[in-house]
């Protein structure tokens, strides 16, 4: 009995003696959890229920050259009620007169909202939404509402903004203003203006921690933010809004008429090579046309006899001829190795100089030419070409620029026809833009610019960055050349291909250029038609290049029928629009004065705070910000800047007074 006993008593103390190594164990583990790794415990806790949000700053304005919008950030708010955070007194208190208040801002039915607030407080609903997508003026009303005015901590309102990025002109232009977006990895997408000036754009993001609650739902803590964003800068570009309009339309109507695959037409002012104007329209499915591609700065093609201009200026300024150099277009086919060139007319032209091939855009002529001239030297040709920046894309700020190509012998795809082709505006590529910068620089006796987007950047008043006037070139050619070829572009007008443009208001110069858009043998002939030129001729002020792709072939598709009529439309509706006078001056003085108005505005209210500012003069989306951030609501009548406004400067104001502005 006592050997059992002592058994028994043995076993008792080992179970002890384990029970006791294990609570060892477990006061160790706990001061190892509490003082070792407690912190790191205590941060992956956090992570599961407290996370930091980027707050997106307020991207900058977008304008154009005159001031007026072409893309804004508009704010927008969420409201949503925490129905657990009132006490049960606050919320008896003031449902009855928030769901009153509610009523009358959002038309429903007191006993709608009193419904819906209270099954929220009864499932301890803490994330309940109210009302999606208000603008500042009504979101400033609504967070004074009975109850909602005790704030987030007492009251139960959570407040969530975004800002949406709004184009006021629609669908116009909207591939040139294009966008910036940035997905889950932090990658940028960048189009556009809107992409290639991003950086100054889009400001620097806030910070802001939320709780998470039920339903894998996250709510604001507190009112606050940890971090406040920064607003983006303001963009000024070189794009007019009439001039973009005129551009739009006159292009959209061209391409509806001839049913085209899609086109293209930039307009730019001669000296300074800022665009004005810069359309690209594409047909969908459903035959209608809007924004698809930037075709204007990203599609490289065979220009066709556009490069004529090119290929003319080479053989001046080499002098292997001068414009009165005789050429036989023999019957109007003239072949070469297995191949023939042809022109448009049967039976050629005859014997007729180098100006007059370049009048009606003979091709056998500009085929002849280069061949008879060059054949033993080709290298001499291209290097012409390149040693007026052909080959060399322009450094555009906006993405997505397309190559030019110029095919150079002993290159792989150099043949024995590559250089009476090239004559002629085939074997080489460029984009339109390209195209373009070349014939602005004849019309500038030889100075090339690079196309200019962008006049500055600004934050209020002050200038962050200026983009002037940039020489790529200070001479393509000689003056002398210039003026020849000037002299020839104004004959394609007045007695070559392009006589269906000429008008007597003003001197057109140009270029028509009818190019096969592939020519496989199995393949249906498609055209590209373009007119690339500047006006007026005697004093160049704007150059201008329209290229339209796939027109129905039934309908039409040489250059003078299909792309020609959109440069006269746009020539015409310009020059008689926009005054000839310089207007740089008077716009400075306009925007200044604004400024300082808004600059005074602002010290008053600094001090008033219920103050009404001058916003005579000032663009209308610029004015309705200002003026909701004051509580006003406002009401406007026309388009455009501010002529009137119905509250007199520096009287005071009240919270929810209307003010009523007219514009002009």
């Amino acid at each position: 009995m006592a050997i059992k006993d002592k058994n028994i008593l043995t076993r008792l103390y080992f179970i002890a003696g384990c029970m006791f190594i294990f609570a060892i164990a477990i006061v160790i583990k706990l001061v190892d959890t509490q003082f070792v790794e407690g912190d790191m415990y205590r941060t992956k806790g956090e992570k599961r229920v407290f996370k930091t949000f980027d707050i997106p700053a307020n991207r900058g304005n977008l304008y154009d050259s005159k001031g007026n919008l072409l893309a804004t950030s508009v704010p927008k708010y969420d409201i949503r009620f925490d129905a657990v955070t009132p006490t049960n007194k606050d919320f008896r208190e003031n449902i009855a007169q928030l769901c009153d208040a509610l009523s009358k801002e959002f038309k429903k039915p007191a006993s709608y909202f009193e419904q819906k607030l209270k099954a929220a407080r009864s499932n301890k609903n803490r994330y309940f939404l109210v009302k999606r997508n208000m603008g500042y003026s009504q979101y400033m009303r609504v967070k004074n509402f009975p109850l909602f005015t005790y704030g987030a901590n007492r009251g139960g309102l959570i407040v969530e903004q975004r800002t949406v990025r709004e184009h006021p002109i629609g669908k116009i232009a909207e591939r040139t203003v294009g966008y910036e977006r940035k997905d889950d990895q932090g990658y940028y997408t960048r189009v556009g203006l809107e992409g290639a000036y991003g950086p100054f754009l889009r400001g620097k993001e806030g910070k802001r921690k939320k709780q998470k609650i039920a339903k894998n739902q996250w709510k604001p803590l507190g009112d606050a933010n940890e971090v406040e964003p920064l607003d983006g800068y303001d963009v000024i570009s070189t794009i007019d809004v009439n001039v973009q309009d005129i551009t739009h339309h006159a292009l959209l109507a061209q391409l509806e008429k001839f049913g085209a695959a899609h086109g293209t037409v930039v307009v730019m002012e001669t000296r300074t090579g800022e665009i004005k104007a810069i359309s690209n329209l594409g047909r969908t499915k459903s035959g209608k046309y809007y924004e698809k591609l930037n075709y204007a700065v990203g599609e490289s093609h065979e220009p066709g006899s556009t490069f004529k201009l090119m290929a003319m200026v080479a053989a001046l300024e080499d002098k292997v001829i001068d414009s009165s150099y005789v050429v036989d277009t023999e019957n109007g086919r003239v072949k070469f190795y297995d191949r023939v060139v042809r022109d448009s007319k049967w039976g050629g032209y005859g014997k007729i100089s180098a100006a007059r091939a370049f009048e009606v855009s003979s091709n056998t002529a500009f085929a002849k030419i280069i061949y008879d001239n060059y054949k033993d030297n080709p290298k001499k040709f291209v290097n012409r070409l390149m040693n007026m920046g052909l080959h060399k894309t322009l450094g555009l700020s906006i993405k997505g620029e397309g190559k030019p190509k110029i095919p150079y012998p002993g290159d792989k795809d150099w043949y024995g026809t590559t250089l009476p082709w090239m004559a002629h505006g085939y074997g080489v590529s460029f984009t339109p833009l390209q195209t373009l910068a070349f014939y602005n620089a004849i019309a500038n006796d030889g100075e090339m610019v690079k196309p200019r987007f962008i006049k500055e950047v600004r934050a209020w008043d002050k200038t962050v960055d200026r983009f002037d006037k940039e020489v790529l070139n200070p001479a393509i050619c000689s003056k002398a050349t210039a003026k020849a070829v000037q002299e020839m572009m104004k004959n394609v007008v007045v007695r070559g291909t392009a006589d269906n443009i000429h008008t007597d208001s003003f001197q057109i110069a140009g270029k028509t250029g009818t190019c096969w858009g592939n020519y496989g043998k199995d393949k249906e002939r498609e055209y590209i038609s373009s007119f690339a030129g500047y006006f007026p001729a005697d004093n160049p002020r704007y150059s201008c290049i329209v290229v339209i792709h796939k027109p129905n072939k039934e309908k039409g598709y040489y250059g003078n029928i299909v792309a020609a009529p959109v440069f006269k439309t746009i020539a015409l509706k310009v020059y008689n629009d926009i005054p000839v006078i310089d207007e740089v001056s008077v716009t400075v003085t306009e925007n200044k004065n604004v400024k300082d108005s808004y600059k005074g505005y602002y010290q008053k209210l600094q001090k008033y705070k219920t103050v009404m500012p001058n916003v005579k003069g000032m663009p209308a989306m610029d004015v309705i910000s200002l003026l909701e951030n004051l509580g006003l609501k406002v009401e406007i009548k026309g388009i455009g800047k501010v002529k009137k406004q119905s509250i007199e400067p520096g009287s005071k104001i009240k919270n929810n007074q209307t003010v009523r502005l007219e514009l002009s």
